[in-house]
């Protein structure tokens, strides 16, 4: 079976966590009694986990601009866990990429210049790749967006590339472009498949605190106040720091959760978004989630949650099966917005549907139907 070829723009935590996925999936390979341990879906059609071959990246940072991907995965201020526990020697070396400079555009924020450099991006001063040109030649036919939070040039930009590459484009992060009328039609116009906008984690905080909004309105409970405070200590939330970047963000966040109520709360009634950055953590993101309601008789009702994960991981595990869903698509030669998987693994999907539901799209969406 021919490998699906994906290109990563970003080489950080998310990127290096589903790169040692793969490489970890491989290694169990089939009949393995813990092969599907941690997935989704081990198999997706066709295709299972090791099916997937990174044929080329993007970053900015010189650390990593030039280096074999194997190596710019471990590569500073990359501090996500080991998943291979060791760097990955791969036998063919063909099938392990050199990094290429991508464009910067409003990638960097300004702001992590006052930070030490294991803990910020550092950029290269090298001429970007020609994006488009990388991607026809290594024939990766799935570009994945791992810009940080804020990248709206620059998300821009990657998007047009993909289409200029005739690739499908999986946006991770929270600038809309599947849930943009304008961006869906220009690749529902190419025929090529899109699915976005800003990843859901595995189970992450915004997976769980939808799903109990849910619980809350299905039980009959009167949600009043509720908020979602997350800290972390990896790159990403050192770039939130800069308040002018999390604007979409917080939106994404926000209407994800309250997409789950019939009755949206007021503004002044709900607050979900990334709180502060606390260098120890490293890749650990914490978040806290407490629910104000009412039950019968008027009767309050108080919820608080909290919840530790490697931040990551949680993101790649979702990813690998975006990847496949789209896989699918480009064998069926389907294009546009790929509304099921959309819905059931992303925030800020163009519909929002309950989970339950979104994920018995994806089932039917798998099967063919």
């Amino acid at each position: 079976m021919a490998k699906i070829k994906v290109a990563v723009i970003g080489v950080g935590n998310c990127a290096s966590s589903l790169i040692q996925g793969i490489e970890y999936y491989k290694g169990l390979g089939p009949g393995h009694p813990e092969a599907d341990l941690g997935l989704m879906n081990l198999k997706i059609g066709p295709y299972a986990p090791w099916d997937i071959e990174v044929a080329a990246a993007f970053d900015i940072d010189k650390r990593k601009v030039g280096k074999p991907l194997s190596e710019a995965i471990f590569a500073a201020p990359n501090c996500t866990k080991r998943i291979t526990g060791s760097a990955f020697n791969k036998k063919d070396k063909e099938k392990d990429p050199i990094v290429k400079m991508g464009h910067l555009l409003d990638g960097f924020s300004a702001h992590m210049e006052d930070y030490p450099e294991e803990k910020r991006f550092i950029p290269a001063r090298r001429k970007p790749a020609g994006i488009a040109n990388v991607l026809k030649k290594t024939g990766a036919r799935i570009l994945i967006n791992y810009l940080p939070v804020g990248s709206e040039q620059a998300v821009r930009f990657y998007a047009g590339e993909a289409l200029k590459a005739d690739a499908g484009f999986i946006n991770c992060m929270p600038v809309f472009i599947a849930s943009n009328e304008e961006w869906a039609g220009r690749f529902e116009e190419k025929g090529l498949p899109i699915i976005g906008d800003d990843i859901k984690s595995q189970i992450g905080a915004t997976i769980i605190h939808r799903t109990l909004a849910k619980l809350f309105e299905d039980r009959g409970v009167k949600l009043d106040r509720t908020y979602q405070l997350n800290v972390g200590g990896n790159t990403d939330f050192l770039n939130m720091l800069n308040g002018n970047r999390l604007k979409s963000k917080k939106i994404s966040k926000t209407q994800s959760v309250q997409s789950q109520m019939s009755a949206p709360l007021s503004a002044d009634n709900i607050h979900i978004g990334p709180s502060d950055y606390v260098p120890w953590l490293h890749d650990n993101k914490v978040c806290f989630i407490r629910m104000e309601a009412r039950i019968f008789g008027n009767i309050p009702i108080d919820l608080e949650l909290r919840l530790s994960v490697e931040d990551s991981p949680n993101s790649a595990g979702v990813v690998i099966d975006a990847i496949r869903c789209m896989q699918l698509a480009l064998d069926r030669r389907v294009g546009g917005i790929l509304h099921a998987p959309s819905a059931y693994f992303m925030k800020h999907p163009p519909r929002q549907f309950p989970d339950a539901a979104a994920k018995t799209m994806v089932r039917d969406f798998i099967s063919g139907k």
